[in-house]
């Protein structure tokens, strides 16, 4: 077993054929093959199912490729650290975020880290918080900043920087705007605007909901913050929305912005990253500087 092998099988697992393999890695059709077989040869065990113009995984092969993705990681992350020592600190550095934390948190940490250390180069990948934490544990980012419920992940540090409360949203023109506090009962009969599934918001408007014993009226899904805001401004029904999410409308009286009657707060902001991991340079940077400058800052 070498890691050419491993990065073969690596890879292979992610692709539906032998072609995709070779175009993803340029070699040869073959040379996937032989180092494929040659892996299966030295485990002694099969990893793939023998089926035409198919990849699938066996189970041997479903529990072999945390430890392939891992060892190969591990090596490149050795060879970025010997770069940037080669290179005088340049690197790469693989975020992950959740689109609240990526468009309203992140933007100003990200350009004081880069005055400060302007040979490293940050990639951003912006999902669901849910997305973001399979691709931290399958090793294809280095660390991440996502909206998360209260409670620890096995297998990561999740540390929280900020609380970011929900809140009641509606245009100034809605009849309830100009009320100092809104009751459960003055919702009843409101249309409301909400986040799609999958989103952290949605999770704990749900659960605020169900905690309140409250049946909310829904006219439309959305699936981006932005999305609703717009459509809020229109009068076309109340939203539950991050709180970060909404304060320069707030600033500008284009939105309402009430506490969430009932509402007991789940939610933060977190930095994100595996245990026991070994880091490069910059990961290791990147997460001191976001402890250091971005934890319980006010809004």
């Amino acid at each position: 077993m070498n890691i050419q092998q491993l990065r073969v099988f690596a890879v292979a697992a992610q692709c539906r054929t032998l072609t995709e393999v070779a175009e993803e890695l340029k070699v040869k059709q073959p040379t996937i093959s032989f180092h494929l077989k040659k892996l299966e040869t030295d485990l002694g065990v099969e990893l793939f199912y023998k089926q035409p113009r198919q990849l699938r995984l066996t189970e041997a092969g479903m529990a072999m490729l945390p430890y392939a993705r891992r060892i190969t990681t591990l090596l490149d992350e050795a060879e970025l650290l010997v770069q940037e020592y080669r290179e005088g600190g340049r690197g790469t550095l693989k975020i992950g975020a959740s689109y609240t934390p990526a468009t309203y948190f992140l933007p100003p940490f990200l350009a004081d880290f880069q005055a400060l250390y302007p040979n490293v180069l940050p990639m951003l990948t912006v999902k669901k918080a849910k997305a973001i934490m399979e691709l931290l544990l399958d090793f294809e980012i280095d660390v991440a900043i996502v909206s998360l419920p209260e409670g620890q992940k096995e297998g990561l540090h999740v540390i929280p920087l900020i609380a970011d409360e929900l809140r009641l949203v509606m245009s100034p023109s809605h009849p309830l705007a100009a009320r100092e506090k809104i009751a459960l009962s003055d919702l009843r009969n409101e249309p409301f605007l909400v986040h799609e599934y999958g989103s952290t918001s949605r999770e704990l408007a749900e659960l605020w909901a169900e905690e309140n014993r409250f049946r909310w009226k829904i006219r439309m899904e959305l699936g981006a913050i932005e999305t609703i805001k717009e459509s809020v401004k229109h009068n076309m029904g109340i939203s539950i929305l991050p709180q970060r999410s909404v304060i320069r409308e707030s600033q500008l009286k284009e939105l309402i912005v009430h506490e969430l009657p009932g509402y007991v707060n789940r939610r933060h902001i977190c930095l994100v990253y595996r245990q026991d991991d070994i880091m490069a340079q910059q990961v290791r940077t990147f997460i001191d500087f976001i402890q250091r400058n971005g934890k319980g800052i006010q809004s």
